[in-house]
C-alpha cells in the first residue's frame, strides 16, 4: 500500500493528514516541535477563531491574495462544511460577532483535540521532534524525504504543510520556502502581515492600552486616495497602533507601500456626518458653556483620549466653552473626523498573525494541490501566497487547503 508524508503537523498539515486519512491510506506527519497545533494553540488569544459563518462572496471578499486560486479548494470543502467536520470531531462551536466561529469552550485546546482524535481515529503515524531536512526527488517525481538526523522516508506522496514565518517561538522558519525552492518552485516575497502599524506620532504613546471600538480607518499613500476602510476596534500601544482594524488594513499596506510610509485616518464618529457632529457639539457645548473646554469632552471621548484632543484642536484647554468661536468649533469636528497618524513600518514577524508571499500559485494546480514541477508534491496553508483578512479566513484557507491536498493526495496513491 502506498504512503503519504506530511511535513507539518499545524492546521493544515492535521486537516491534510486527516483527510488523507479517511480516504483508508497509510500517512506519516513530521512535526519538529514537541506537539501538534503550537500556533493554533495561541491562534486568537488561545480562544481560536477557526473560521467565519459568511457566505461565499465574504469568504471570497475577505481573502486579500490570490482568491480565484482558492475557488477548487473553498467549494470542496467550504466554511460550513468545516464547522460541521469539528462539530463531528468532538468540538462544539459558537459564533460571534461578524460571523467569527469559536469553539464553544473558548479554548484552542478543544479544536486541537478534535484534529488529534481524528487522526488517532485513522491511524495515522505522527512524529514528533523530527524535522524534514529536505525532498527527495528523482526525475520529477517525489520519493519521499530526509530528515535532519540523516534518515531516509520513502513516500509516494509529500504534503508541504510547513506553515510561514510568522510566530517563529512556534517553529515557524520558513524551511519550507527552502524546499519548495530547492526544487524548483518560486517563493513571492514574505513579509509579515496581519501585524500591528508603527507610527510616528509621539501622542500615541501617551495612550498606551487605551482601546477604541466602533472606528472608522482609512489607511492611503499620503495625500493620496485611501487603498483600504474599515470599521471596528483598535488599540494604541507603545510603538503605535494594533487591534483587528489595524491587522485587516496591514495586509494591505506591504501590498501598497512600496516606499513604507503611509498616512492613517480615523473617523472617531462615524455614525455622524460633519453636520451632525456640528450639531451634537453645539448641543453639548451649550450645556457646558461655562466649563473649561477641557472639562467639556467626557460625553465624547474616553477621559485618556481627552487631553491629546484638546492638544490637537489648538484650542487652550482653560478656555471657556461659550468663548470657543464657530471656526475653532468646526475645526475641531473636522479633527474629530479625521484623526491622522504616519504609519512610518509594521512589527515583525514575532507579532505577525501570518505571513505574506511564499509559493507561487501558478506553479501549483488549484484542483488538487499538487505541485506541477514535480509529481506527487503537494502544499496546504500558509505556506502558498495566499492570505486573508482576521475573522476566522486564515484558518478556512488552512481547512480548505489542508482537505484537499489531503484527498488528492490519497486518490493519486489509488490511481498508482
Amino acid at each position: 500500500m502506498g504512503k503519504i508524508i506530511v511535513i507539518g503537523g499545524g492546521a493544515a498539515g492535521m486537516m491534510a493528514a486527516a483527510a488523507a486519512a479517511e480516504q483508508g491510506v497509510k500517512v506519516i506527519v513530521y512535526e519538529k516541535n514537541e506537539k501538534l497545533g503550537k500556533k493554533l494553540f495561541i491562534t486568537g488569544k488561545g480562544r481560536c477563531n477557526l473560521t467565519n459563518h459568511c457566505d461565499m462572496e465574504t469568504l471570497f471578499g475577505n481573502v486579500v491574495t490570490n482568491g480565484k486560486f482558492l475557488y477548487s479548494a473553498f467549494y470542496g470543502f467550504d466554511n460550513q462544511a468545516a464547522m460541521d467536520w469539528f462539530e463531528k470531531a468532538g468540538c462544539r462551536l459558537k459564533t460571534e460577532r461578524g460571523g467569527r466561529v469559536f469553539p464553544v469552550s473558548d479554548h484552542s485546546s478543544d479544536v486541537i483535540g478534535a484534529l488529534s482524535g481524528q487522526l488517532k481515529r485513522g491511524k495515522v503515524d505522527i512524529r514528533l521532534r523530527q524535522q524534514v531536512k529536505s525532498l527527495l526527488v528523482q526525475e520529477g517525481r517525489i520519493k519521499g524525504v530526509k530528515l535532519s538526523d540523516g534518515k531516509i522516508e520513502y513516500g509516494d506522496c509529500v504534503i508541504l504543510a510547513t506553515g510561514g514565518l510568522s510566530y517563529p517561538l512556534t517553529g515557524s522558519d520558513g524551511d519550507g520556502y527552502r524546499m519548495a525552492e530547492e526544487n524548483g518552485h518560486t517563493i513571492k516575497e514574505t513579509s509579515p502581515s496581519l501585524v500591528p502599524f508603527i507610527v510616528r506620532e509621539k501622542w500615541c504613546r501617551d495612550l498606551q492600552g487605551l482601546s477604541l471600538k466602533n472606528v472608522k480607518m482609512f489607511l492611503g499613500p499620503e495625500g493620496k486616495k485611501a487603498f483600504y476602510e474599515g470599521f471596528g476596534e483598535m488599540l494604541f500601544t507603545h510603538f503605535g497602533v494594533s487591534g483587528p482594524l489595524v491587522l485587516s488594513a496591514s495586509s494591505y499596506y506591504r501590498k501598497k507601500c512600496k516606499e513604507g510610509q503611509a498616512a492613517l485616518r480615523l473617523d472617531l464618529k462615524p455614525a455622524l456626518d460633519l453636520e451632525q457632529l456640528d450639531k451634537r457639539l453645539l448641543r453639548d457645548f451649550e450645556e457646558n458653556k461655562n466649563k473649561q473646554f477641557k472639562n467639556s469632552l467626557g460625553g465624547l471621548f474616553p477621559s485618556r483620549l481627552i487631553p491629546v484632543m484638546v492638544e490637537l484642536s489648538g484650542i487652550e484647554g482653560e478656555k471657556k466653552i461659550h468663548e470657543i468661536t464657530k471656526a475653532e468649533r468646526v475645526r475641531f469636528a473636522h479633527l474629530i473626523k479625521n484623526l491622522e497618524l504616519t504609519v512610518t513600518g509594521t512589527r515583525g514577524y514575532e507579532e505577525a498573525v501570518i505571513t505574506r508571499g511564499g509559493v507561487y500559485v501558478k506553479e501549483v494546480n488549484p484542483s488538487t494541490m499538487e505541485s506541477k514541477i514535480v509529481k506527487g508534491l503537494y502544499f496546504a496553508g500558509e505556506v502558498l501566497d495566499v492570505d486573508a483578512l482576521t475573522g476566522g479566513f486564515n484558518l478556512q484557507i488552512a481547512w480548505s487547503t489542508g482537505y484537499l491536498a489531503g484527498v488528492s493526495a490519497a486518490g493519486a496513491l489509488s490511481a498508482i
